[in-house]
């Protein structure tokens, strides 16, 4: 009986993971300075499909919104107004197809800090 038992679980677990989606490949950067502005970049998503967040965490009080660009590869892709969420201004582009190996970063407007991430690709596993 305890044989039957330990072949139905083995067998069930390769079922089990191939019917599983994709995980999500969700990572985060942050420019790393004592004083400044410290900024940061988040993807969220599977794989090469991904939204960006730039984020800048410790603004000044009174700043209620600053412009944020996103780079792809090095290039200047899109300009957006970040926005006001509790201590920390932030911006989210919608889920896009990055693909993979690609660098992105933020940088906002009167800053010259930037913080970048690189999508990866992380093939099929399951959520546990």
């Amino acid at each position: 009986m305890r044989k039957i038992i330990c072949l139905s679980a083995a067998l069930a677990l390769p079922l089990a993971l191939a019917a599983a989606g994709p995980a999500a490949a969700d990572t985060s950067s942050c420019t790393h300075h004592f004083s400044g502005p410290q900024i940061c970049i988040r993807l969220d998503g599977n794989n090469g499909w991904n939204s960006v967040t730039g984020i800048w965490r410790n603004p000044p009080k009174g700043l209620k919104s600053k412009a944020v660009t996103l780079y792809w590869n090095g290039e200047k892709f899109d300009t957006a107004t970040a926005r006001r969420v509790g201590k920390t201004l932030s911006y989210t582009w919608s889920n896009m197809q990055t693909g993979t190996d690609t660098k992105l970063c933020v940088r906002f407007k009167g800053s010259e800090r930037m913080a970048c991430d690189k999508t990866k690709y992380i093939g099929n596993r399951a959520n546990f």
